[in-house]
């Protein structure tokens, strides 16, 4: 079973945090997958990718921009994985099963703590892949925005 790790947004919002996580994991030479809750949010992100930061650069496509298969980061709200990525993060509540899970080596769940809602999911989500086998860490963010592992 994978790797999930639980990442708890608390005082930034996932359009500051996703860019320098997906830095982090692009820096592995491993293909990426951004699942994403809706539509409107992957074109959104898609251009924010962009734009973040002059200093970095982040090759990434969607479904908008074709070429699937050779994009190092996909952004989707389906369950495609077209360039047969090792890394799935879930964003802006979208789900994967434990099933699904096990087809990556890793997972980034990343939710809105200031949202009961996504709490909720984020709960169910751990207990359903602790109970399938899987590895879970959960991570919050400090005062000065580094993320430290919790118990």
């Amino acid at each position: 079973m994978s790797r999930v790790d639980f990442y708890h947004l608390q005082s930034q919002t996932l359009d500051n945090v996703l860019p320098k996580l997906l830095e982090k994991a692009y820096e592995t030479k491993k293909s990426i997958v951004v699942r994403i809750g809706n539509e409107e949010r992957v074109e959104f992100l898609n251009a924010h990718l962009w734009t973040y930061d002059e200093q970095s650069f982040l090759p990434h496509g969607s479904k908008k921009d074709g070429n699937a298969e050779m994009q190092p980061i996909w952004l989707t709200n389906g369950n495609d994985n077209p360039n047969m990525a090792s890394f799935l993060f879930l964003v802006d509540g979208a789900v994967a099963s434990a099933e699904e899970i096990s087809n990556y080596e890793r997972v980034f769940n990343i939710f809105d703590g200031n949202s009961a809602d996504a709490l909720t999911q984020a709960r169910n989500f751990w207990k359903t892949l602790k109970s399938a086998g899987a590895e879970c860490f959960y991570w919050q963010q400090d005062e000065r925005g580094s993320w430290k592992q919790a118990a």
